[in-house]
């Protein structure tokens, strides 16, 4: 007898799901109101934020807000109509793709509609079945989706781990020496959660051994590494061995979209074959121009970047010296790791948000393994040192009862 899909997720709502009717709203798609910025409207009442991805600070800034109105008076949000093959193609597109291109070190570039939605189709497109896909273990769901698309043989590596990635290329270059085909390293230049920058430099050393192409979801890096803010291939001095690029304008850009740089004729190539683009419409055209003006502040005011990084080393240093646990982080990404169940989880947050309104992630099982916690915290170039001085503060307090035992219970939080 048939199974009824419904019935089966009736039945089986996901890890995540099954605290659906506690956690909505409040632990699970919170509304977080007002201007975006480092102190924002939860439920009425003011917060100091640390959960959004607005490194430089751009998302109110006085040009970007008027460039972003200009955009919207001067062109609509149907604009262009179509994809860009058939009738969405414009000069700003166009420009956009070639200041970026210009800024990242490459010959060209494609915009994209979404950046998880590029990655995807990316991955897809680059690949055949007797091409074979390297990549690193704890790679974003974007990248892992892409993978489990691919129709061919992949190998995954220990997170981080350049010996265990040269003995899956070692694996890799066995096959296609049968397949006739190629290999495609995939790998993140900041880990999101972790917030430890990938081993590009190493892996691109691995180039004197084996063949293959590197491809970097540098999502978190573009805008904070590097000299220029560049990204991670920058910062570690060897972009040029990034064969594909990634960056995504949902972090530093504080926007929607994002873009893929490489070689003028893979770009080409891309341009002529991703299927999230070929058939999906052209980025609106205030999106584009908003971009245009995100990228130029970026490039000329310097200060963004240095303030995010001020405000980012008081925040880690402090943590640490106040015997916080944050790991290998690198970057701005500040994970905040403690041990505690889902139930300790949600009544520390819930404390932590009503009593010492301060706003930020929270990460458990299944993301992470059972009995860890992790706050993620996201400083911005908006933050303030004294932002900072209170939540070490605060989080000093909140562990403390943890440890005490106060946050137990068999049950996540009533809200």
């Amino acid at each position: 007898m048939a199974q009824d899909i419904f019935e089966r997720i009736k039945k089986d709502r996901g890890p995540i799901g099954i605290h659906a009717k506690e956690s909505h709203g409040y632990f699970t798609f919170p509304k977080l109101e007002g201007d975006i910025g480092p102190h924002m409207i939860f439920r009425g009442k003011k917060r100091l934020n640390w959960s959004l991805n607005n490194y430089l600070g751009l998302a109110n800034h006085p040009e970007v807000r008027k460039a972003d109105t200009d955009g919207a008076a001067q062109f609509g949000l149907a604009a262009p109509m179509g994809a860009r093959m058939m009738s969405g193609n414009s000069n700003y597109h166009e420009q956009l793709e070639n200041e970026l291109s210009s800024f990242v070190g490459k010959e060209d570039t494609i915009l994209c509609n979404f950046g998880y939605q590029a990655m995807v189709s990316a991955i897809d497109c680059l690949v055949d079945r007797r091409d074979v896909i390297v990549y690193d273990a704890e790679s974003h769901a974007c990248i892992l989706d892409g993978v489990r698309l691919h129709m061919g043989k992949r190998y995954v590596f220990k997170h981080n781990d350049v010996e265990d990635c040269e003995k899956q290329l070692q694996r890799a270059t066995k096959l296609v020496e049968e397949t006739g085909g190629g290999i495609l390293v995939i790998t993140e230049g900041v880990f999101g959660m972790r917030g430890d920058q990938g081993k590009l430099k190493e892996i691109v050393d691995l180039k004197k051994k084996f063949n293959f192409r590197l491809f970097v979801d540098d999502a978190h890096g573009i805008g904070t590494l590097g000299a220029t803010g560049a990204g991670t291939g920058e910062e570690q001095g060897c972009q040029d061995g990034v064969d594909v690029y990634f960056g995504t304008f949902a972090k530093s850009f504080a926007l929607v979209g994002g873009f893929i740089s490489s070689e003028e004729q893979v770009v080409e190539y891309l341009r002529y074959n991703m299927r999230s683009q070929i058939f999906a419409k052209a980025l609106p055209l205030p999106l584009v121009y908003g971009a245009l003006k995100r990228l130029e502040l970026m490039r000329t005011q310097p200060q963004f970047k240095e303030k995010l990084w001020t405000i980012t080393n008081a925040l880690q240093s402090g943590l640490k010296e106040a015997g916080f646990e944050i790991g290998p982080t690198d970057s701005c990404v500040t994970p905040v790791y403690m041990n505690g169940s889902i139930p300790e989880s949600t009544n520390l947050i819930f404390d932590l948000r009503e009593n010492y309104n301060i706003f930020c992630s929270m990460v458990v099982y299944p993301v992470v393994p059972k009995g860890m916690i992790i706050l993620r915290l996201i400083p911005t170039a908006v933050h303030t040192m004294e932002d900072v001085q209170y939540t070490i503060e605060s989080f000093s307090k909140i562990v403390g009862k943890l440890k005490a035992g106060e946050y137990m219970s068999d049950k996540i939080a009533s809200v």
